[in-house]
C-alpha cells in the first residue's frame, strides 16, 4: 500500500531563504523549458521532449554555479513535471469536448510554482527519521515537527510552500495495512448537504459548513485585500491573510473528515457509497435561449445552481470519500461504489423511481405505493442494495448495471476487469458476507 505523510518544516531564518531559493530556481526552469518548446514549434514545427532537455541540464549546470547547487534529480523531475502537462494537453485536444479550451501548458509565476520534488530517497534529498530531519542538497538539514511515524519506504520527498509555512510530503511504498476487529457489519451511505452523510443504519453525520462559518470574516479580509495598492507590502500581508482563512477552512474541513470516517471504519466491514461525478454537478448552469426572442435567454436557475455548488463545494464530499476509501484499504474493510442513477429518488419497496417522489429534501413518498420514508435514510439502504454483489467489480470495486454485458459475461465499465459473472458474484457475496436475495425490479 503506497501512502504520503505531510509534515511541517521548521527551518531557521538562512533555510528559509534558501528553501524559496530552490523553488524559484526550479521555476525558473520550468518556464525556461516551456519557452524552448514552444519556440521550436513556432519557428520549424519542431517537437522538444524530456530526453532532449534533460540532457541539457549537464552543460547548463556547469556554465551556472547558481543551478548547479540544487540537486540533479529534482531538475530533472521538474522536466517531467512540464511533460506530463503537456500530455494532459494533448490528451483533452484529442479527446475534446465543444467549448472547453484544452489548456496549453502556462508558465508559472511565483504564485503558481510552490513545490519541489526528489524522486528518490538518498538522490539529493534523504528523511532522516533518527533525528526527526530531513536533508535536502543545497539547503542541509531542516527539522521537521513529525507528528506521527513514518511506515513502509520513503520513495520520494516534496517540499511545498503554503503562505508563509513550508511542508514536507514523504511518499511511501509498502505501507502494511492495520486490520481493525471484524464486526460482521455493513453499511450504504449516501453524501448531502444537510448532512454530510447518512447511512442505512439511519445515523447521520453533521454538515458542519465551515466555509459559510467563516464567510463574514473571509469577505473582510477579501476587502481589505482589494483596497491594497498593487504590488505594495501590505497587499502581500493582506494577501497573505486571505489565504490563511481559506487554509484554515480547508484544515478544519479534513480533520472533521478524518475524525468521522474513522467512525464509521471502526464499525463495518463493509462500506457501499456512490460513484458520483461531482465536477459534473457543481458545472455552471446552461443557457436557455428565448427561441421566441432572439438574442435574449430564459431563467436557468443558474441562481440556485451557484448555490448548490457552493453548498457541495463546503461540504467537501470529494474529500470525504477519498479519506473514506483509503481508512478502508488500511483497515481491511470491503468497498464498493456503485451507480447512483435512482439511490435518492427510487422506492425500496416496489421500486419505482421518480423525481417527484422527493416531495421535500428530507421528505419520500412513492407516487406508485405511497411508501413514506426519511429521504436520505432511504438512499443509503438503495445504496446498500445486495443485488450490486452481482454488478460490482471484485477488482476496483465500482457496481453498475452495465457491467453485465450478457447473463455470463461480466466487463467492468471502469477498469475493463472480466469475469465470468456468476462466479465473481459468488466471490463478491464470500467477501461481503452477504447473502443475495431477490427484490422487486
Amino acid at each position: 500500500m503506497r501512502r504520503a505523510y505531510v509534515f511541517r518544516l521548521r527551518p531557521t531564518a538562512r533555510q528559509h531563504i534558501a528553501l524559496a531559493a530552490c523553488v524559484d530556481c526550479h521555476r525558473e526552469l520550468y518556464n525556461a523549458a516551456l519557452q524552448e518548446r514552444r519556440d521550436a514549434w513556432a519557428h520549424s514545427k519542431t517537437r522538444i521532449n524530456y530526453g532532449d532537455q534533460s540532457a541539457q541540464l549537464t552543460g547548463i549546470r556547469s556554465a551556472r554555479p547558481d543551478v548547479a547547487v540544487w540537486s540533479f534529480s529534482s531538475q530533472q523531475a521538474t522536466l517531467r513535471r512540464l511533460t506530463k502537462a503537456f500530455g494532459g494537453f494533448f490528451r483533452r485536444v484529442k479527446t475534446g469536448k465543444p467549448g472547453v479550451k484544452p489548456g496549453y501548458p502556462r508558465f508559472k509565476g511565483k504564485a503558481r510554482f510552490d513545490s519541489v520534488e526528489w524522486p528518490k530517497d538518498g538522490d539529493g534529498a534523504r528523511w532522516l527519521p533518527a533525528t526527526k530531519r530531513v536533508y535536502l542538497q543545497g539547503i542541509g538539514q531542516v527539522k521537521v515537527e513529525v507528528h506521527r511515524q513514518v511506515a513502509g519506504r520513503v520513495k520520494t520527498i516534496q517540499i511545498k510552500r503554503q503562505g508563509r509555512r513550508w511542508m514536507l510530503v514523504l511518499s511511501c511504498d509498502d505501507v502494511p495495512t492495520n486490520p481493525l476487529p471484524v464486526t460482521g457489519r455493513q453499511v450504504g451511505i449516501d453524501v448531502g448537504i444537510a448532512s454530510l452523510a447518512t447511512t442505512s443504519d439511519g445515523e447521520h453525520v453533521d454538515n458542519p459548513r465551515w466555509g459559510r462559518a467563516a464567510a463574514d470574516k473571509l469577505a473582510a479580509a477579501q476587502q481589505r485585500l482589494g483596497r491594497a495598492k498593487r504590488g505594495s507590502n501590505n497587499r502581500h500581508e493582506r494577501r497573505e491573510t486571505v489565504a490563511a482563512c481559506h487554509r484554515k477552512i480547508a484544515n478544519q474541513r479534513k480533520d472533521f473528515h478524518h475524525k468521522q470516517a474513522r467512525k464509521l471504519i471502526a464499525g463495518y466491514d463493509l462500506l457501499v457509497v456512490e460513484d458520483l461525478k461531482i465536477a459534473n454537478m457543481m458545472r455552471r448552469a446552461k443557457p436557455v435561449a428565448d427561441e421566441d426572442n432572439p438574442g435574449q435567454y430564459l431563467p436557468n436557475g443558474a441562481r440556485a445552481k451557484s448555490g448548490l455548488s457552493r453548498s457541495i463545494g463546503d461540504a467537501g464530499w470529494g474529500g470525504f470519500v477519498l479519506i473514506l476509501r483509503a481508512k478502508a484499504e488500511d483497515a481491511g474493510c470491503i468497498w464498493i461504489e456503485v451507480d447512483p442513477r435512482h439511490t435518492s429518488d427510487g422506492c425500496e419497496e416496489c421500486g419505482y423511481a421518480a423525481a417527484q417522489n422527493r416531495v421535500t429534501q428530507a421528505a419520500f413518498v412513492c407516487q406508485r405505493c405511497s411508501h413514506r420514508a426519511q429521504a436520505d435514510e432511504m438512499a443509503a439502504r438503495n445504496i446498500l442494495d445486495p443485488r450490486h454483489t452481482s454488478d460490482g467489480c471484485e477488482e476496483c470495486g465500482y457496481a453498475a448495471a452495465q457491467n453485465r454485458v450478457t447473463q455470463a459475461a461480466f466487463v467492468c465499465q471502469r477498469c475493463s476487469h472480466r469475469a465470468q459473472a456468476d462466479e465473481m458474484a459468488a466471490r463478491n457475496i464470500l467477501r461481503a458476507g452477504l447473502a443475495l436475495h431477490a427484490q422487486a425490479a
